[in-house]
C-alpha cells in the first residue's frame, strides 16, 4: 500500500489498436501500471469460436506481438501489465506470455490469468429473462456460443497481491482494469462507494486510449487535432483520494483538453448519474474538469453508490447469415445508374424468391447513413452501390452478393469493382446473474 501518486496509462482502446503509443509510454512515462482494453461486446464470441478450432487458442490476436514489444520496456521499468486480451481463453493467454517472456530472458517474469467469467452453463441451466429481447437464455437455445458475466475488481486485485507483473483476464468491466491497480495500490476497501466513484472516472477516460487524445473526435474547421497519424495515448497520475491528472506524452500526436474530457466521460454510459459497473455505481453529475496547462487536465468530483446486487452477462448466438453486394458506377448520370442497379437486383431477389430479410438498397455517398432527401442541384460523379440482408441459410446469403456480380453484364453501363460477401452473423443479447454466482480465480504463471 502507498500514499503516493500513482501513474496509470492507457494501452489499446480496442482489439486492433496501434502499439506504438503503448511502447512509447512505456519508455518515457514513468508508468506504475499499463492497461490494455481489448475486448468489444462481441469480441469474446469470435475468441470462443477461434478456441473451438484450437484448444491454445481463443485471446486476443495481437496478444503475442503486443507482449513482445511491451514485455522487455515493462520489466526493465517495473510497470505491471493488466488486459483483458486474455478473451475467451486467458489461461492460454498467460502461458504465451509466459512463453514469450521466457524466449526474451525474462526469467521468473509471473503472469496470472483471471478467470471465472465464463457463465455458459449456469446461464443455460435455468431460464434468465433477457434485458434487451424478449426471451430468455433457454429460448436461445443450441444457437448460443458463448456467455460471460463482466465481472469486477476482485480477481485482479488478487493477481496484483500474489506478485503478477501481468494480469490477463477475459470479461471484466472496462474501468475495472485500471480502477483496480488504484484499489492494490492505494489499499482501498471495496465498499469505499465514492473512492470506487473516482477510480471508475478514472477508468473511463483511459479506457478508449487514443480517444482522450483526440481521436474520434477530430472535425476539420470545428475541432481540429493536429498531428493525428503520430496520435499518442493518455496516462493519468491519479491521488490517494482518486483525484486525477491526464496528459500525455510530449510532442506525441494530438490532442488532451477539457472538451476531449468532457466527450469522452459522456463516451456510452447512459445515465451520468448511475454508470452500472460490477464494483460500483459510479455518479459522475459532480465531475469536475479543469485544464491546467497544455495537454495537461485535473478531474476529480465523481461520487459512488453500492454495487448492484447482480452482475450483466453477454450472450454471443448464432443468428443466421449476412450477405452483401457492392458496384460502383461513375460519370455523368452515375446516381441514376445506381439507383436503376438496386432496383434490378431488388426484383431479382423477389422473382427468385430468394430467402432474406431486412434488406438494405444503398447509394453510398447519397444515402446509406444520412437519408434525408438531398435538394442538391450538384449530381455526384461516382456512387457505390451496396446491397445487403440477412438470410436464415448461406445459400440465401450468399445470393444477394451474387445478383450484385451479375450487373456486370446484366445491367447499367459503366459497373466496376464489384465486391461480395456472406458470412454468419453473431449477435448478442444480454441478462442478469446473482453476483454471488460468479466467482473469480487466479492461476499463476511463472517465466
Amino acid at each position: 500500500m502507498t500514499t503516493r501518486p500513482i501513474r496509470i496509462g492507457a494501452g489499446a482502446g480496442f482489439s486492433g489498436d496501434r502499439i506504438e503509443p503503448a511502447t512509447a509510454l512505456l519508455e518515457h512515462a514513468g508508468l506504475d501500471y499499463l492497461a490494455f482494453e481489448c475486448l468489444a461486446e462481441r469480441t469474446i464470441g469470435l475468441a470462443q469460436a477461434a478456441r473451438q478450432l484450437d484448444p491454445d487458442g481463443g485471446y486476443d490476436p495481437l496478444l503475442e506481438a503486443r507482449m513482445r514489444a511491451a514485455l522487455p520496456l515493462a520489466s526493465r521499468g517495473d510497470v505491471r501489465l493488466i488486459s483483458n486480451m486474455g478473451a475467451a481463453n486467458p489461461l492460454a493467454a498467460a502461458r504465451a506470455t509466459t512463453r514469450i517472456a521466457r524466449e526474451l530472458g525474462l526469467s521468473g517474469y509471473r503472469t496470472a490469468a483471471v478467470v471465472g467469467d465464463d457463465v455458459l452453463d449456469l446461464i443455460m441451466a435455468r431460464p434468465y429473462p433477457l434485458i434487451d429481447r424478449e426471451g430468455t437464455s433457454c429460448d436461445l437455445g443450441s444457437a448460443v456460443v458463448s456467455a460471460n458475466a463482466y465481472m469486477g475488481v476482485g480477481g485482479i486485485v488478487d493477481a496484483l497481491a500474489l506478485g503478477a507483473d501481468c494480469v490477463l483476464t477475459g470479461r471484466v468491466c472496462d474501468p475495472a482494469l485500471f480502477l483496480a491497480p488504484l484499489v492494490h495500490a492505494f489499499g482501498w476497501s471495496l465498499d469505499d462507494w465514492d473512492r470506487l466513484g473516482q477510480g471508475t472516472m478514472v477508468g473511463h477516460l483511459l479506457e478508449c486510449a487514443g480517444q482522450l487524445c483526440g481521436g474520434y473526435f477530430a472535425d476539420p474547421g470545428v475541432k481540429d487535432v493536429p498531428d493525428l497519424a503520430r496520435l499518442g495515448f493518455p496516462f493519468a497520475e491519479v491521488d490517494q483520494d482518486g483525484g486525477a491528472t491526464f496528459a500525455k506524452l510530449e510532442g506525441a500526436g494530438g490532442l488532451l483538453t477539457e472538451a476531449t474530457c468532457k466527450e469522452q466521460l459522456l463516451y456510452e454510459i447512459l445515465d451520468p448519474a448511475a454508470y452500472l459497473q460490477a464494483d460500483v455505481v459510479a455518479d459522475f453529475t459532480g465531475a469536475r474538469i479543469a485544464p491546467l496547462g497544455p495537454d495537461r487536465v485535473r478531474v476529480e468530483g465523481a461520487r459512488g453508490r453500492p454495487c448492484p446486487g447482480s452482475l450483466k452477462v453477454s450472450i454471443c448466438y448464432e443468428d443466421g447469415f449476412s450477405g452483401e453486394g457492392q458496384i460502383s458506377y461513375a460519370g455523368p448520370g452515375a446516381a441514376e445508374r445506381g439507383r436503376l442497379a438496386l432496383d434490378i437486383v431488388r426484383e431479382r431477389l423477389r422473382m427468385d424468391g430468394t430467402d432474406t430479410s431486412a434488406m438494405q438498397f444503398d447509394l453510398i455517398g447519397v444515402d446509406s447513413v444520412d437519408r434525408r432527401s438531398d435538394d442538391s442541384s450538384t449530381a455526384p460523379r461516382e456512387v457505390r452501390v451496396r446491397v445487403a440482408g440477412r438470410s436464415a441459410t448461406l445459400g440465401g446469403a450468399e445470393r444477394i452478393g451474387a445478383e450484385v456480380e451479375a450487373l456486370y453484364t446484366n445491367g447499367p453501363m459503366g459497373g466496376g469493382g464489384v465486391t461480395r460477401s456472406a458470412r454468419k452473423v453473431l449477435a448478442v443479447a444480454s441478462t442478469l446473474i446473482e453476483r454471488q454466482l460468479v466467482r473469480p480465480q487466479v492461476i499463476m504463471e511463472v517465466a
